[in-house]
């Protein structure tokens, strides 16, 4: 026979709903008492009836975490870290007793604009504790304005939002009270990075520079961009639309879309002295592409990434990037959608990235 709560107050010498303040740490109670119900749990193997506390409570258990690719180490990281604050072990800070978190489900999008919605629809319908997005947003479309409007649902049924590695949604900024107060940002500075990136590459002395973008759609993609051509611009090198963007070529955050990037920039640019890849992903095809052509990296061509992924340092040569915390960023995200740490000033943390230079990068060849 199932152990029942009543179970576990008759044991602990408290009332049912004593036990039921410890378990769900929604109340305060004595020290003493806090011990002996956990101590009543343990000894009898009391396992929480989720179902009926989720009938119950305005949430559920459930956390889910939205990735474009699980497969794709940039969401592999952020993904693990998350799902380790949510859901929690024998060392959590609460310290209820091992498994006492919640239930993390990560949600594999691959990319699409409609599975985000229908992810989100569900996560609502399930009447999920949090939702934690992740990656870049659609920009541009009636998408944008969708997940607005199932976020804002979500947030005033009492399920925590974080957005990490996207930036802030405009609309949820006139939520009211409590609501506004449950959706997070944990934004990367994407501009700023980009644009030590091409700096370092303008210091080393490059002027012509080859740009393999992401989706033009997605908001990550932009950003880098900006960065990268506000270092041009800053340098005096900015050029005319036209130009710009015949250095510039769109494709999908992979490898194979990276190694045909750099071959039509080479097609576009033949004097191309460098290139900087939306990703490391991206830039493990781009170096492919050009040794295929027979150059050399760094002594004909530079290569540079972004998010410098646990493979960029291993790389021969080794990658020059820009590091995310990925790791960092992800269990900040999962304290933040678990309530275990304060929101950040406006409700937006923007994580800094680091400037990584290595062995892939350095001074075009003379007469270059």
């Amino acid at each position: 026979m199932a152990v029942t709560l009543a179970d576990v107050a008759a044991r602990a010498g408290v009332s049912a709903a004593t036990v039921s303040r410890v378990l769900n740490g929604n109340y305060p109670v004595a020290g003493s008492t806090r011990e002996r119900v956990l101590r009543a749990v343990d000894d009898l193997d009391y396992v929480v009836n989720g179902h009926a506390r989720a009938l119950a409570a305005a949430t559920s258990d459930l956390v889910g975490v939205l990735v474009n690719d699980v497969a794709d180490p940039f969401f592999g990281l952020i993904a693990s870290a998350v799902q380790g604050e949510i859901s929690g072990g024998a060392d959590q800070p609460s310290g209820l007793p091992a498994g006492a978190g919640k239930l993390a489900v990560v949600c594999n999008t691959g990319g699409s604009p409609e599975a985000e919605l229908n992810y989100l629809t569900l996560l609502e319908r399930q009447r999920a504790a949090g939702v934690v997005l992740t990656g870049g947003a659609v920009e541009g479309t009636g998408h944008s304005t969708a997940v607005a409007g199932r976020l804002a649902r979500l947030a005033a049924s009492g399920t925590r939002i974080v957005l990490c590695g996207r930036p802030p949604v405009p609309e949820l900024a006139d939520l009211p009270g409590a609501a506004a107060d449950s959706v997070m940002t944990v934004a990367f500075d994407n501009r700023g990075g980009a644009q030590r990136l091409t700096e370092h590459l303008l210091a080393l002395g490059h002027r012509t520079i080859g740009y393999v973008a992401g989706p033009a759609e997605r908001s990550t993609t932009r950003h880098r961009l900006e960065g990268h051509r506000a270092a041009l611009a800053e340098a005096g090198l900015a050029g005319s639309p036209a130009e710009l963007d015949r250095l510039t070529v769109h494709g999908y955050y992979d490898r194979s879309s990276g190694y045909d990037a750099a071959l039509e920039l080479l097609r576009r640019e033949p004097g191309l002295t460098a290139v900087v890849a939306a990703n490391d992903t991206v830039a493990l095809g781009v170096c492919a592409a050009l040794r295929e052509r027979g150059l050399r990296i760094p002594e004909d061509i530079s290569v540079a990434g972004f998010d410098d992924l646990p493979f960029s340092v291993d790389a021969a040569p080794a990658l020059t990037t820009v590091r995310i915390p990925l790791q960092e960023a992800g269990a900040r995200a999962g304290r933040l959608v678990m309530g275990r740490q304060a929101p950040p000033p406006g409700g937006l943390a923007t994580v800094r990235t680091e400037l990584m230079v290595r062995a892939s990068t350095a001074a075009p060849r003379k007469g270059a």
